[in-house]
């Protein structure tokens, strides 16, 4: 019991360190949001506004994963019995449908762009844009110890880290407007930044689709759970079989066995808990488990 309660104690301690480190970056990251979102329209510059859609990746999920930490740590109650972790998911599905919609208006401009350029103030889009690196880099730090222990912050760590090489491209197309003067290099910089960021925005949407649709989780092939509870000892047969997520990393099973003549129903339970767990890392399952001779609607529920 007292090793119990120091392993909690430590996890606290570490999410609350995780929780701060988060905060820091988004007040950060936020804060130049703002800024180069300004900057965008005072310079003039497209590419700065497309980088700004990308840094807006960075503030959610940096939002998503000190929520995954608060709302986490949230018991469930009478009113949400699987807790709030679906706030989570939420979040990332709005974020991503914002990024499509900025995705498309960068577009639609830079094609104006390249019909009809406009003038560009590389200067002071290259400083918006060094100061962005200097944040991102600042970000990075602050994450840093905290990656390796958590899934949660190496997401947020790795946005940020991605969203460098953007700021990157600004200054180089700034570099290349200042002392060239063509300023089509702005829409392209910025077309550039929109293809780097959706195609991780279109798996964004479809992961936190399936999850709020009840879709089977990434990584687990339905065909190969069902065999495996199948082949369990004292199984005759596994029909309304169903797996589902609440977050990003949460998985619960809900199963029907049928149990061969003779068969242990607590002892099949228990071998099929245990299979779930070990193979699949499913540890949230409810199992009933009934008499060949029993038809389903009649059989009473023994859960796991």
């Amino acid at each position: 019991m007292h090793d119990h309660a120091a392993g909690g104690h430590a996890h606290d301690h570490t999410a609350g360190a995780n929780a701060k480190m988060l905060g820091w970056a988004l007040a950060l990251t936020t804060a130049y949001l703002v800024a180069e979102v300004v900057g965008a329209f005072v310079f003039n510059s497209l590419a700065l506004l497309s980088d700004a859609a990308h840094m807006l990746t960075d503030v959610a999920a940096l939002v998503i994963a000190l929520m995954a930490i608060r709302f986490g740590q949230k018991p469930a109650d009478d009113k949400r019995t699987f807790g709030y972790k679906r706030f989570e998911i939420l979040a990332a599905a709005f974020n991503a449908l914002l990024l499509f919609a900025v995705a498309i208006y960068v577009l639609v401009e830079a094609i104006q762009r390249f019909r009809q350029p406009e003038a560009v103030q590389s200067t002071g889009m290259m400083i918006v844009a060094a100061i962005g690196l200097v944040v991102n880099l600042v970000s990075m730090k602050l994450l840093t110890s905290g990656k390796d222990a958590s899934m949660n912050v190496k997401g947020a760590y790795l946005e940020v880290w991605a969203d460098m090489i953007g700021s990157i491209g600004v200054i180089a197309g700034a570099v290349a407007i200042r002392f060239t003067g063509w300023t089509w290099v702005d829409p392209i910089v910025a077309v550039g930044i929109g293809l780097w960021v959706l195609p991780r925005t279109w798996v964004l949407l479809r992961d936190t689709t399936n999850v709020l649709l009840e879709g089977v989780p990434g990584g687990i092939k339905l065909p190969e759970l069902r065999a495996r509870i199948a082949g369990v000892p004292g199984v005759a047969s596994v029909h309304d079989l169903h797996v589902w997520s609440m977050s990003s990393d949460d998985v619960t099973c809900t199963v029907h066995v049928t149990l061969q003549e003779g068969a242990d129903a607590d002892a099949v339970r228990r071998a099929v808990t245990d299979t779930l767990d070990r193979r699949f890392g499913i540890e949230h399952c409810t199992i009933q488990t009934e008499a060949a001779t029993e038809p389903c609607e009649d059989t009473p529920h023994r859960h796991s």
